[in-house]
């Protein structure tokens, strides 16, 4: 199998959507592209990590098998929308092992600019 089944993601910031802001595809925003190579669903959870509060989760989406999710932080609603402009990290916790990468569009005006890392994974 490729991949672990626990990953973090120490740097996580939602900047403001920017001037784009009705345009989906050129708002500011962080994605988790999580891979599940194997051949069973993987079911994820997530746990957002401040640092001047209780931690926010847990989210739970699924990946189905042999598929990718490119899954927007700024999508995510229940139990509470993740805030804009506050430093935060994650813990991405799956049954299955998976492979995930961090990817940030900052579209804020004289900062557009895109980033992308791989998490930290651990078994």
């Amino acid at each position: 199998m490729i991949g672990r089944r626990r990953w973090v993601i120490a740097e996580g910031y939602l900047p403001d959507p920017g001037p784009n802001a009705e345009d989906r595809a050129l708002r500011s925003h962080e994605a988790a592209c999580i891979l599940n190579a194997g051949d069973v669903r993987a079911r994820i959870r997530i746990t957002i990590f401040f640092a001047d509060r209780e931690p926010a989760g847990p989210y739970r989406v699924d990946v189905a098998p042999r598929r990718t999710l490119h899954l927007r932080f700024d999508d995510l609603r229940d139990p509470e929308p993740i805030p804009r402009n506050t430093d935060y990290a994650c813990l991405i916790e799956s049954d299955m092992p998976v492979v995930v990468q961090h990817t940030r569009l900052d579209a804020r005006p004289r900062r557009f600019s895109l980033m992308t890392s791989t998490a930290f994974g651990s078994d």
